[in-house]
């Protein structure tokens, strides 16, 4: 009992035996206590049944009787000694005493061949319990001794002794769970590799007896689960054993110096057992029981399917450990791979579960090693028998396996960098997802399960790609561009970390062997047509060199796949010298080491096909048997000669054995006969030759096969592989690149998205379609970067599945499937999802998305916040709070806009979500189909698409993306493919069109000289449609581009967002080309100036109004002011159009400049000279006209620095001042031209006050320019006379004779008349006026001719009987009078030698006005 606290300080007491302690921490003593305790309960229990037995001896002579029972008193005197010294006093606990203290009666009782089999049960019992409460440990003295004599006792325990089946099996049950004990146990590591060893045999030979008739299912149950928890005690300490040193020899002798240590066992064991493992595959026929009783499993499948999942234990308890060990590593790799290759195809279902199972711990632990053999175990196993060369069961099963691989997170790049970009080796990942899309295609009927569980691989599949394939920015197009041209050896070229790290990183290293393979692959197809042409293919894609080398030629024939066997045969036996050296080359790719020659030589014929020719054929067996005689490692052959004629000797053997066509064959004797002294005039060893027949005549040698591919996995394909393995390059373990995970999905890009489009069109159930959205979203994901034809055929699938483009369906038909179907719903969800987080590659398929659009919009489902700008923001923007996230979480595909562009979804699959719920409703989550009406249910629908946010955000799109985009409204707006039922159907459509156009040249203004002129050149296209109609086209466009126009001139000044790469174009590049298409479009069909006359007005009066001074190209006035003049002949916009043009020549003309001078004063003719103009209106534009000169006079004095004088135009810096002052005057002069000529225009118009009008304002002109020193210059002032004063006179002269000739006419002939009167005493004035520069003109002369003509006709003319009153006549002669006096005054009209003018004058002034003849030429 406890003592108190009080007695514990109470010195007159004895000392305590012990004292609870009150705590979680229990006294060592109470635990040596129980122990004593529980060995005494054991020892009298023991000692109870050995008591109770009845006499046994009763039937014994005394003697041996006295003798047995002398034997149970010595066991049962032992009891009795142990029980004795349990309570008495011990130096130390329970485990620091030997353990053969206590254990040693129990163990002699376990071994005692006359106890009962009760004493037997009882005596494991309690060794049992000893172990189990581990009342001694691996420290404890005498431990080793002590658990490998409990491991005799079970040896040597006789159950055959046992009569009685019930107590054998109570007995055996009780061996097996000390065993399992034992090797748990904390001493189990001090047991010896051949105890442990002796440990799985017993435990092994338990479960055979358990499988006879005597044993019941329990047992056999016990003993198989005894076995498995035995191998997980073995294995579970392999990753604690020190690895051994590395190479094979030191691993070998590392193994067996660890083991011999004393430490305890070891790998040895474990390579005994693993071996052991092997060997139940490899006899699984032997080890099924036969009738007479022989054998312990029930059927072959029990015995691969015991021995596997034991296999199974060992490599997941061991782990990556077994790769440090040598001899078990071989064993995996020679020995257990072979035999899961072998059983794979030829057992049933379960059993090909489990090796695939198997494999995969294998992939898992030790794949750096196993790169050959997983290579088999794909091609000869899951794949061969997924394509269903098994039966669908198998297949069924395989289609499991290869997606439990595709499962791992790496396993789809790793198969793909170590197998489809090794040249030497299989596309494994190719033909992995080949079969997946083959088995997951959809037939007529619903779909199986082997195509469900494919279509779940093919999924996963993509969706690990697209999940890794995520990068922050993605680079350029050129720079997944692979550069090959250099040749390399690349069959045998390996990635040098060290060497490649300057100039090539891993990456491109294995993309260009891909790259290359990929060529191998085309030159072998070039080949096999002709042998030329694909030598010529090799060195153009430089993959041999030039000239070719042996070496290359050889790898080339050696590792191609799909090359014609026979003409590889027949290449390597011809007698050229390149073709010689090339059959040397190839014959040195085989190694023959350690190979007998019949094994040899079929893995050499295997790789083509003998040539018929017996010369060729003795030219190809010399190179095979000089090459088997360098490597032989039994020293058989004592000469490359006797290896040759054996060599031929075989063949011949082969043919004779295996000919139908020979009936005597030859027998073993006659194939030793015939080979004897053929080795160096010596016997070969007649065992040898012996093997040699009989493998000859079991397995016939294949010469004549023509199959690219094995059939079957024999025993010398596998030795061959397995020495190959030796040299092989290493698996490489790696994680997705970008560049590696696009081209992993090139290389299954087409018939995964055929796939995946076939299950969407034939799938029914929502699962189905939801995961198959997934894909098709994930198949976006990738091929945004540099795939575009990919997502082109993407979304043209998705566009059929709409239903939309249908078109034998009526729009009753469309709209009512729309509305009552999952299908077309998801579709274009996922088409506009796609379009809007991807449209950055999306190519020509934006023509099949617009009609997709268009389509809606005839159905008027699309919302009005479409073509409104910031439409895409605006639907987000009236979402109710929370909706926005529900759509993003749950819908998935409602992205933000944000999320644009690369690098922005490493969440996507999970955003992706399940696309029914796209169609649900707010938090209530009720289905559209079922709430509110089809047009709300659809109209909510769509809102989900964010249709505008494609438009509006396209500043972001490439442009590439953007042309296409833009050329598919551009084509639809023209008809291209469109059918409409009527004209208001017609111009809605095109209507919206032009309204998206605008949507996306607004949102790419910061661009628009780069994108817009592609789309510039399709209205030229476009015109050319048969079915074109330019009305609604061409009226829809140029109120469209007026708008663009309108936000480009005012946005010019502005930068692009800070989000985009600036854009070094002049902006007049951007004006001009927008003002070319206006043009452009009106040119089409001239009356849409007409019918749309208010839009276009009302676009020039605001540039005009509000941004005049954004316009910069002589283009953009002319077009502008030219269509201001032109719709301002409508009473309708007249009024604003006139206002805009005096406002623009008023207060100066600050947006006048010298290049949109003439522009200005052709459109102010153009009001001027209008019929419905006011008076006072042409008169103010009259005006301003003729001060309009002050701006030249202006310009002219400053150099024409105004303004406009910037960009366009401009001579070199070089120039002279002299060229530059004529380059100055020249351009004075024509403007003033310009303004001079549209006055003399206005001077012809009907009314009579405009015309004089204009003639008053163009002598002001005249008088300007004069006043303000604008130097014409002689020419200048010639070329004003000739093409505006002399045009206008005569041009009045004209329409004042016309009128006098008509009848009714006097009031028009004495308007007119009274308008030449004006002009002709303004051309006197204009006359005196320049008279000093016009005599400088070389060509006077001929001008004054001009004049006096103009004059003589002026007075000739006789407009009295027209109701003329006649003053020409008197005008002529006051104005002549007037300019020949101012002649003389200033010495231009004098008499000199020489000089005909003044005598032409007075012979001309005769005839005109002889009346001042005698006043101006006085004799």
């Amino acid at each position: 009992m406890a003592r108190t606290p009080a007695s514990d300080d109470d010195d007159d007491g004895p000392p305590p035996a012990y004292t609870v302690q009150r705590g979680p921490r229990r006294d060592p003593r109470l635990k040596d206590l129980g122990i004593s305790c529980m060995l005494n309960t054991e020892v009298a229990a023991l000692l109870a049944v050995i008591r109770r037995r009845p006499d046994p001896y009763s039937y014994l002579p005394p003697a041996v009787a006295a003798a047995e029972e002398a034997t149970f008193a010595g066991l049962i005197q032992s009891l009795k000694s142990l029980r004795a010294l349990l309570f008495q006093p011990r130096l130390g606990a329970w485990r620091c005493s030997d353990p053969s203290t206590y254990l040693s009666p129990f163990l002699d009782v376990v071994q005692s061949e006359e106890v009962p089999p009760a004493a037997t049960g009882v005596a494991l019992s309690s060794v049992l319990k000893i172990l189990r409460i581990d009342v001694f440990d691996e420290c404890s003295p005498g431990a080793r001794d002590a658990i490998h004599a409990i491991l005799t006792a079970l040896t040597n325990c006789r159950i055959e002794r046992i009569a009685d089946a019930g107590a054998e099996e109570a007995v055996l049950l009780r061996v097996l769970q000390v065993l399992a004990a034992l090797l748990r146990a904390r001493a189990a590591p001090l047991l010896s590799d051949s105890a442990v060893c002796t440990a799985v045999n017993t435990c092994f030979q338990i479960v055979q007896h358990a499988a006879s008739s005597r044993g019941s299912e329990l047992l056999q149950r016990t003993a198989r689960h005894c076995m498995h928890e035995i191998l997980q005690a073995v294995f579970a300490r392999l990753p604690d054993i020190r690895a051994p040193p590395d190479g094979d020899g030191a691993g070998a002798d590392g193994d067996d110096a660890a083991l011999g240590s004393g430490a305890g066992f070891g790998a040895r064991c474990m390579v005994d057992v693993f071996n052991f493992l092997c060997s139940l595959l490899l006899n699984a026929t032997d080890m099924v029981m036969s009738p007479d009783g022989q054998g312990a499993f029930t059927s072959e499948e029990d015995v691969m399917l015991f021995s596997l999942v034991l296999v199974n234990t060992a490599v997941e308890l061991g782990g990556e450990a077994i790769g440090k060990h040598p001899k078990l590593l071989r064993l995996i790799q020679d020995d257990l791979f072979y035999h899961l290759i072998h059983y794979a195809t030829e057992s049933s279902a379960l059993v090909l579960s489990m090796i695939c199972s198997t494999a995969l711990n294998l992939y898992h632990f030790l794949r750096r090693f196993l790169k050959l053999q997983l290579e088999a175990f794909f091609m000869f196993v899951l794949l061969r028998v997924g394509g269903g060369a098994g039966g669908p069961q198998l297949q069924e099963v395989a289609i499991e396996g290869l997606i439990s691989f595709c499962r791992q997170p790496t396993f789809v790049i790793e198969m793909y960098v170590n197998y489809d970009c090794d040249p030497l080796l299989h596309n494994v990942f190719e033909e992995v997802g080949k079969l997946l899309c083959k088995a997951a295609f959809p037939t007529s009927g619903p779909m199986s399960t082997v195509q469900l569980q494919a279509f779940e691989g093919l999924v996963n599949m993509i969706t690990t790609i697209a999940d890794n394939i995520e990068v922050d920015r993605a680079p350029d197009h050129s720079a997944y561009a692979i550069d090959v041209s250099e040749y390399r050896l690349f069959w045998t070229d390996r990635w040098d970390a060290s060497a490649g790290a300057g100039h090539e990183t891993w990456v491109d290293f294995v993309r260009r062997r891909k790259l290359r393979k990929k060529k191998v692959a085309i030159a072998a197809n070039h080949y096999n047509r002709d042998h030329k042409k694909g030598m010529e293919f090799l060195k153009l894609c430089h993959l041999v060199p030039t000239p070719p080398d042996a070496r290359s030629v050889a790898y080339f024939l050696r590792y191609s796949p799909g090359l014609d066997k026979v003409k590889i045969g027949e290449y390597l036996g011809d007698p050229d010298e390149l073709n010689l050296r090339v059959l040397k080359e190839f014959t040195e790719t085989f190694d023959f080491t350690g190979a007998i020659l019949d094994t040899a030589l079929r893995t050499y014929l295997e790789t083509f096909r003998l040539p018929g020719e017996s010369q060729k054929i003795q030219r190809v067996l010399e190179a095979f048997s000089e090459r088997f005689y360098e490597q032989q490692t039994a020293g058989v052959f004592a000469t490359k000669d006797a290896a040759f004629i054996l060599c031929y000797s075989v063949i011949m053997l082969n043919t004779d054995l295996h000919n139908p066509q020979v009936k005597k064959k030859m027998t073993e004797e006659d194939f030793i006969r015939n080979n004897r002294a053929i080795n160096d005039k010596k016997d070969l060893p007649r065992e040898y030759l012996s093997e040699l027949f009989h493998s000859i005549a079991t397995n016939a040698i294949t010469m004549f096969s023509s199959s690219a591919a094995a059939v079957e996995m024999t025993p010398s394909r596998w030795a061959d592989l397995v020495k190959r393995s030796r040299s092989m390059e290493p698996f490489t373990t790696c994680d997705f690149r970008h560049k590696l995970s696009r081209e992993v999905f090139i290389a299954v890009s087409g018939p995964a998205v055929a796939t995946l489009a076939a299950i969407f069109d034939c799938a029914d159930d929502e699962e189905t379609l939801n995961q198959c959205v997934e894909g098709l979203v994930s198949v976006a994901r990738i091929a945004r970067y540099g795939l575009e034809d990919v997502l082109d055929e993407l979304l043209c699938c998705l566009c059929k599945f709409t239903t939309l483009l249908n078109p034998y369906a009526t729009t009753e038909e469309t709209l009512f499937t729309f509305s009552n179907e999952l299908k077309p719903r998801m579709a274009t969800l996922a088409l506009f999802t796609i379009a809007n987080r991807f449209g950055e590659s999306v190519r020509g398929a934006w023509k099949n998305v617009v009609d997709c659009l268009l389509k809606l919009k005839r159905l008027k489902l699309l919302p009005q916040s479409v073509i409104e700008p910031g439409g895409g923001a605006g639907e987000r923007a009236s979402e109710r709070p929370g909706h926005r996230h529900r759509a993003s979480d749950a819908a998935g595909v409602i992205f933000p806009s944000s999320h644009r562009g690369a690098g922005t979804s490493r969440h996507v699959s999970g955003m992706i979500g399940r696309f029914s719920q796209f169609l649900s409703l707010d938090s209530g989550g009720e289905s559209l189909l079922a709430v509110g009406s089809e047009f709300e249910n659809n109209l909510k629908i769509i809102q989900q698409c964010q249709v505008g946010s494609i438009f509006t955000e396209s500043a972001k799109l490439p442009d590439e993306a953007l042309h296409n985009l833009g050329r598919a409204l551009i084509f639809a707006a023209g008809g291209k493919g469109q059918k409409f039922s009527t004209p208001i159907e017609e111009e809605d459509t095109v209507g919206f069109c032009w309204d998206l156009l605008l949507l996306v040249a607004t949102a790419n203004l910061h661009r628009f000289a780069t994108f817009w002129p592609p789309l510039h050149e399709c209205f030229n296209a476009v015109s050319q449609l048969p079915l074109f109609s330019p009305c609604p086209f061409a009226e829809k466009a140029i109120v469209a581009l007026f708008k663009v126009a309108v936000r480009l001139i005012a946005a010019a000044p502005a930068q692009a967002p800070s989000s985009l790469p600036p854009r070094a174009v002049d902006p007049r590049v951007a004006e001009e080309l927008v003002f070319k298409s206006i043009n452009l479009m009106w040119k089409l069909d001239k009356e849409i100036l007409d019918t749309c006359c208010e839009g276009i007005s009302d676009c020039i009066v605001k540039l005009i109004g509000d941004h005049a001074g954004g316009v910069q190209t002589p283009l953009g006035w002319k077009t502008l002011l030219h269509l201001l003049t032109v719709t301002g002949r409508h009473p309708e916009t007249f009024d604003q159009s006139v206002a805009a043009m005096v406002r623009l020549m008023s207060d100066g003309g600050p947006h006048v400049s010298r290049f949109n001078y003439a522009a200005v004063i052709e459109a102010a003719f153009g009001f001027a000279a209008l019929k419905i103009s006011p008076l006072e209106i042409s008169t103010k534009i009259l005006e301003l006209m003729a001060d309009s000169v002050n701006w030249l006079i202006q310009w002219h004095k400053s150099g024409y620095s105004d303004p406009g004088s910037m960009g366009f135009s401009g001579g070199p810096s070089s120039a002279s001042a002299a060229e530059d002052a004529m380059r100055m005057g020249n351009l004075a002069t024509s403007m003033f031209i310009k303004l001079a000529e549209a006055l003399r225009k206005t001077s012809l118009v009907r009314r009579e006050e405009i015309r004089n009008q204009a003639v008053a304002e163009l002598g002001r002109a005249f008088a300007f320019a004069a006043a303000g020193d604008l130097d014409f210059g002689p020419a200048g002032c010639l070329a004003c006379f000739n093409l505006v004063i002399f045009a206008m006179v005569d041009d009045l002269h004209e329409k004042t004779l016309e009128y006098s000739r008509r009848d009714g006419a006097e009031r028009e002939t004495r308007s007119m008349e009274g308008t030449l009167v004006a002009a002709a005493e303004m051309l006197a004035d204009v006359f005196v006026l320049l008279l000093p520069t016009l005599a400088q003109a070389p060509g006077f002369r001929t001008f004054w001719l001009g004049v006096l003509r103009r004059m003589d006709t002026c007075m000739k003319c006789d407009l009295a009987a027209g109701g003329g009153a006649g003053v020409m006549q008197e005008l002529v002669p006051r104005a002549l009078k007037r300019m020949i006096l101012e002649m003389k005054e200033k010495g231009v009209l004098v008499p000199r030698d020489g000089d005909e003018l003044w005598e032409i004058t007075h012979i001309q002034i005769q005839w005109i006005a002889p009346t001042v003849k005698d006043e101006l030429f006085p004799e």
